[in-house]
């Protein structure tokens, strides 16, 4: 799997990433030996670092990553969490928990250390709170030596430039933001980003199914606009006998100034398969014609988290 520099940081990502938020059976019911094998097969395939919280499954992600993680050479993969956000509605950016929670996650994950730490969905919350008081927590944590790297993680490209104009970060993972239908993470962020030697990491290449050929989920936040243009490329993919969630993860891997994508499930079929993609060259004619299905919607998005911070 080709590697690339995070930032000014000392790690070098594969291009793909494990994300073990399906662990956390945050999407469906999820077997033990199913979510076990998913670490090991992402292990395999060269998706060696990994990226989890613990929102996810309200802690469930993070104990079962650390079982599955039992037995493997630390120095062998790299591991990230994150904190602030533990319910759908509970959000909690304090000082104070910011040291109970990197505990808590280092326990869970059977591991001294983490190598990346973010600040989860900050755009729920007033961000000054962050600025002020996460952030300096969470550098007396990194000097503690509990973690390597810190960053914060969200949405709206407003919350990371608001975090960016008042404080020092070493990373940023944007989601759903960089895709065959919106790039404004590549668009409006990443040059900043890359000036400031910011780690650059991106999430949801399927941008939560709907680059899939699955069906959308009801809890699906796009317009209905976007997801007709989504059904109609996924058609235009079938079509020419290619998946459109192919497509869709390498494109967001092939960006050069993003070191590395993050894609979960919890079914080992699904990350070979990913993998083989990876590994794959990308039809650059079918790439074309999907971008102009999509070029009416382009960057139409959604809000998430207090509506001041999009």
């Amino acid at each position: 799997m080709l590697t690339r520099r995070l930032g000014r940081t000392d790690l070098h990502l594969p291009i793909l990433s494990f994300g073990a938020s399906s662990l956390g059976q945050e999407f469906r019911s999820v077997k033990l030996d199913d979510a076990l094998e998913s670490v090991r097969v992402a292990l395999d395939c060269g998706l060696n670092f990994i990226d989890t919280s613990p929102f996810y499954g309200r802690g469930m992600s993070e104990v079962l990553l650390g079982v599955a993680l039992r037995g493997v050479p630390r120095d062998s993969y790299h591991l990230s969490s994150k904190l602030g956000r533990y319910t759908l509605e509970h959000f909690d950016f304090s000082a104070r928990r910011v040291s109970e929670s990197v505990d808590v996650s280092l326990h869970r994950l059977g591991t001294d250390h983490l190598d990346v730490l973010l600040c989860h969905d900050i755009e729920f919350v007033p961000m000054q709170q962050i600025v002020d008081e996460t952030l300096p927590a969470l550098r007396r944590i990194q000097q503690a030596g509990k973690v390597r790297y810190i960053g914060v993680s969200g949405y709206p490209m407003k919350a990371f430039r608001f975090v960016l104009e008042q404080a020092e970060l070493d990373c940023v993972l944007s989601y759903n933001q960089y895709t065959l239908q919106n790039t404004r993470f590549a668009d409006e962020l990443v040059p900043l980003l890359k000036e400031r030697g910011v780690g650059v990491m991106n999430a949801g290449p399927f941008s939560a199914r709907l680059l899939t050929n699955a069906a959308l989920p009801a809890w699906l936040k796009e317009p209905e606009e976007v997801k007709a243009a989504a059904r109609k490329a996924a058609e235009h993919c079938a079509s020419k006998g290619v998946d459109i969630a192919q497509l869709a993860l390498q494109f967001s891997i092939a960006n050069p100034d993003i070191t590395t994508t993050v894609a979960g499930s919890a079914n080992p079929a699904n990350i070979r398969k990913w993998a083989e993609w990876a590994a794959a060259p990308i039809d650059q004619e079918l790439l074309a014609e999907v971008l102009a299905i999509f070029a009416p919607v382009k960057n139409r998005g959604h809000i998430e988290g207090l509506p001041e911070n999009n």
